[in-house]
């Protein structure tokens, strides 16, 4: 499973993520970014649904697509949908482009449909939960149970559910904030140094899940 650090907020975090998955946001976007995008492993972009959900500044979808042709090389990039549960919006956002998302607040019969759509868009289907998204297993177990397994699952902010649930990929939105939070408990490292240890966690983390896969083709 490949996780995603969603896009930094600074070049400090954008230079320890030389190498690393990394999900660039439409919403959050910067142009100092473009500086470092060369030096980022693979790139999967988002409209910045999230954003529009928790700040109420709506994503215009027009744009969103053109800077996506920003980015030639992305492994895929996730159509506009709406976190809000406003389906329809999300669907007739699909039409323009990018893969679908199905949702906790989305009707259950949207999944065939959606599925039948992600296999026109690289075969990538999202699943996302409204926030909060704690004690939502069962839901995912459902879902994922009905999605084939020829389509590749990325969970939303769903790094938690990472090795609970069989995603292709999730990505992280906290990645960051959990170097604030071992700075304040190792205050003698630096920013950056605190940075760097959350960066060596999930470099250590893909070495892991690539021996453990190694293994199982072993068997």
């Amino acid at each position: 499973m490949k996780v995603f650090l969603a896009s930094p907020n600074n070049q400090a975090q954008a230079a320890v993520l030389s190498g690393m998955p990394v999900l660039l946001s439409f919403g959050s976007w910067s142009e100092f970014l473009a500086s470092y995008v060369q030096s980022f492993g693979d790139l999967l972009l988002d409209s910045g649904a999230f954003s529009e959900f928790t700040r109420g500044k709506k994503v215009d979808l027009l744009e969103y697509l053109d800077w996506v042709q920003r980015f030639p090389l992305a492994v895929n990039f996730a159509g506009l949908d709406d976190i809000s549960g406003d389906w329809r919006r999300s669907l007739k956002n699909y039409e323009k482009g990018g893969f679908p998302t199905f949702h906790d607040t989305d009707p259950p019969e949207l999944l065939d449909d959606l599925i039948e759509l992600s296999r026109e868009r690289g075969n990538w289907i999202g699943i996302g939960l409204k926030p909060p998204r704690q004690k939502k297993g069962e839901f995912l177990k459902r879902t994922i149970e009905r999605i084939p397994d020829d389509l590749h699952v990325h969970g939303w902010a769903l790094r938690a559910y990472r090795k609970s649930h069989s995603f292709g990929s999730v990505d992280s939105t906290n990645w960051w904030r959990d170097s604030l939070n071992l700075r304040a408990q190792l205050q003698w490292l630096t920013p950056f140094e605190c940075l760097e240890i959350i960066v060596k966690r999930e470099r250590r983390e893909i070495i892991e899940s690539v021996n453990n896969s190694n293994q199982l083709e072993l068997i």
